[in-house]
């Protein structure tokens, strides 16, 4: 009796995760998000980039109000825990 009610949880919970995942609005749909890494604070840093958090977010700001505006953003590669792969992903929404 335990094993078919271990099975019955089984399949109802794992059926959870196959729901339809949420469409999107259609008017947000071509947004384009870009962040300027010169101006941007950290939690704005945090919010738009893709695999930076606030921990790194606060590392660039620290980064760029010890040695100035960023030239280009291959230099956030500097900040300690930006590397190229989260560069690559952001490649797109990175302004100067």
């Amino acid at each position: 009796m335990t094993r078919y009610f271990i099975t019955f949880l089984f399949l109802i919970f794992s059926s959870l995760g196959m729901a339809d995942s949420p469409e999107v609005d259609p008017k947000y749909e071509n947004i384009e998000i870009t962040v300027n890494i010169n101006k941007a604070g950290a939690e704005e840093l945090a919010d738009l980039l893709l695999g930076v958090g606030l921990k790194k977010a606060q590392a660039i700001v620290e980064y760029r109000d010890s040695n100035g505006l960023f030239e280009q953003p291959d230099s956030l590669l500097f900040v300690q825990g930006i590397g190229p792969a989260i560069l690559a992903k952001n490649s797109g929404r990175i302004r100067l």
